[in-house]
């Protein structure tokens, strides 16, 4: 992806009908050789039972550490919004998410955490990451509590 080719950023955008659909976009890292973390935060995150057709909801927070490029945000915020309508577990659900930035950023490291509302009285949740991350990484929690009510 040729960061000058953006598509979507300063356009009116057709939020995508799935994930292989949605065009996730990436920029050059402003900052590129700095070791720091870029974190997104998806408190609202909606994918469907791939079994019963249910609504899961989740809490999904993103960490990574740049190299050459990023990933550009509306262009996440679609791809993210297209699970809406798509039906997969929770663990493909996070790990496809995961991989695919991977796939478009080959970042330094990348960590996901997916915390997934109760479904059947049990909250699943879902963490990857691709590795150890940088030394020196100033890396806060994830701030997302362990499930009591989620609120």
């Amino acid at each position: 992806m040729d960061e000058t080719k953006l598509t979507q950023l300063g356009h009116a955008t057709e939020w995508p009908a799935n994930p292989e659909a949605a065009v996730l976009e990436r920029v050059a890292n402003p900052q590129a050789g700095q070791t720091y973390l870029i974190r997104f935060t998806a408190p609202e995150f909606t994918s469907l039972c791939p079994v019963t057709g249910q609504p899961d909801f989740a809490h999904l927070v993103i960490d990574y550490v740049p190299g050459d490029w990023i990933v550009e945000s509306k262009s996440l915020k679609l791809y993210l919004a297209s699970f809406r309508n798509h039906g997969a577990f929770h663990e493909d659900c996070t790990l496809a998410i995961g991989r695919r930035i991977v796939e478009l950023l080959d970042p330094a490291w990348l960590r996901i955490g997916g915390y997934w509302f109760p479904r059947g009285g049990i909250p699943i949740d879902v963490f990857w990451q691709t590795g150890k991350p940088p030394e020196g990484l100033w890396l806060p929690d994830q701030g997302v509590a362990p499930y009591r009510g989620r609120g």
